[in-house]
């Protein structure tokens, strides 16, 4: 499945702050690209970032706690979101 940048919202909008924003944007997702190719996770990109956003920091090694956390997805009138299970 080809994985896709998306960056829905700035935080400010001065050119060094949008260049900060989209370097910080691709430095995140080819660090999660490369974890998830190096420790073979069957996950999408987009369900590992969702888990490392609320477990941030957890004391868990990374391959457990990816493998392990369960995801709920609910349908909203935006599509589908992903929800951890119990939060």
């Amino acid at each position: 499945m080809k994985q896709h940048l998306k960056i829905h919202v700035f935080w400010g909008y001065s050119f060094n702050a949008v260049k900060t924003q989209i370097c910080i944007a691709i430095s995140t997702f080819l660090l999660v690209a490369i974890l998830k190719k190096k420790l073979k996770i069957k996950r999408d990109l987009y369900e590992i970032l969702q888990i490392l956003s609320v477990s941030q920091f957890e004391k868990t090694p990374l391959v457990s706690l990816i493998s392990q956390t369960k995801l709920q997805t609910n349908e909203t009138s935006k599509g589908k979101q992903l929800r951890l299970a119990g939060i």
